[in-house]
């Protein structure tokens, strides 16, 4: 290494300070994948989440075709896939007035026409595993970040809460990739602006049996949609409900809502007194924002933090490691030459903006024309006039998955 990465190749620690060149608070997708990308190229990182392992419910498990491309030019796409998944070459629903298809990733053309659905923690396990083979990437966890180190006006580091203690990391650049509700962007005083998704999500899970389908399933009726995701002994299953009514749903009570449950899926009515107690059911507050501007000296936001995605399409997860790609690409070149400028972060941004507004206007559009009307218990979707017209229907369904399946352009590895 040259420049700004010659003097600090290697992680430091003196007492509870330690010194490397990127530091990344968040253990998610977007910060292990640009903590593997990094480490690959030399970059000496750090890696912080705070929990002790990546084991979570109710977290997005899809894995599109763009991301397997990206597994793919690393070598990894068939050893990803060899872990216990799904795929599902539709995204369908049921509604009162028959099937309907929303996206349908059988016109590809790619290896993969399909959505994988991997427990997003085996994915995590997988990447931070295969990135431990390279001596510059450090992953620690139980490192609760909780504070921004300052100095000159730019970021420099930050402080973490762990088993030991309160602890310091310092690098020339922190990258905020802790999530929607991400502590270092509130920290260095960023805050993003975004739409008012019209609903939100009950997260719980029901027994799987033998007999059960295979594959995901989708329920859709007037005022409600209901998403059963296939985790093997399991169903995690989404309750989508209009915004804000969590604490009225709550209220009514838990007969009252598994009696919902039964009449909107009554395959599996016999299952709803599985659910004893509300401490079962989570809320997921949905979200679409993003940063008008994601960095400032010393400091980049890459994922959830820069930029939060509504559950529609999954897209989430996959959008969040097309950003750690194209950060890995500008910041491991700027490494090589050092020094490190606040031109490359706004470099990232650019790359990553345009096709960040298109899925969020895709998504609103959705919301709007769809989500909305079906949860005011207005015409479903067979009626919208989205897919009235015969041509609409034959492309609606292509130009989705084409959409949710790769973004707005490829984006490839470098490095």
């Amino acid at each position: 290494m040259t420049g700004q990465a010659a003097t600090t190749a290697t992680t430091q620690t003196a007492g509870r300070v330690t010194r490397t060149e990127c530091c990344i608070a968040g253990g998610g997708p977007a910060g292990v994948m640009l903590g593997f990308l990094l480490a690959r190229q030399g970059v000496d990182v750090v890696v912080l989440e705070k929990h002790g392992d990546f084991l979570r419910d109710f977290r997005g498990d899809t894995i599109h075709p763009s991301t397997l491309r990206i597994l793919d030019e690393l070598g990894l796409a068939d050893d990803v896939l060899r872990l216990p998944h799904d795929e599902a070459p539709l995204l369908q629903a049921s509604t009162p007035q028959g099937t309907i298809i929303i996206a349908d990733f059988r016109s590809l053309r790619t290896r993969w026409p399909y959505i994988a659905f991997l427990p997003q923690w085996d994915f995590l396990n997988f990447i931070a595993t295969t990135a431990q083979c390279y001596p510059h990437f450090h992953l620690r966890m139980q490192a609760d970040v909780q504070e921004v180190i300052e100095e000159g006006g730019a970021v420099r580091g930050v402080r973490y809460r762990g088993p030991d203690g309160w602890q310091e990391v310092r690098a020339p650049l922190t990258v905020a990739a802790d999530g929607r509700s991400s502590t270092v962007r509130q920290q260095a005083g960023l805050a993003p602006a975004g739409a008012a998704p019209p609903m939100d999500v009950l997260w719980f899970r029901l027994s799987r049996r033998p007999d059960d389908p295979a594959t995901t399933a989708f329920r859709m009726r007037p005022g409600h949609f209901l998403l059963f995701i296939n985790r093997r002994d399991y169903w995690q299953v989404a309750y989508i409900i209009p915004k804000g009514i969590d604490q009225q749903v709550r209220a009514a009570g838990l007969p009252a809502f598994q009696q919902s449950l039964r009449e909107l899926a009554p395959e599996f009515a016999d299952r709803a007194g599985e659910l004893r107690d509300w401490d079962q059911v989570k809320l997921l507050s949905v979200q679409v924002n993003r940063l008008r501007r994601w960095y400032r000296p010393g400091l980049l936001c890459l994922g959830d933090a820069a930029h939060a995605m509504s559950p529609i399409g999954g897209v989430g997860i996959n959008l969040a490691i097309q950003d750690a790609v194209v950060a890995a690409n500008v910041l491991g070149a700027a490494y090589r030459a050092g020094p490190l400028r606040v031109g490359h972060l706004a470099a990232v941004q650019w790359r990553r903006t345009l096709p960040t507004r298109v899925i969020q206007g895709m998504q609103i559009f959705l919301h709007q024309r769809v989500a909305a009307p079906a949860l005011a218990g207005q015409a479903s979707l067979p009626n919208s006039p989205l897919v009235r017209l015969p041509v609409l229907r034959a492309l609606f369904p292509r130009l989705i998955a084409r959409l949710i399946a790769f973004g707005v352009w490829p984006v490839h590895v470098r490095g």
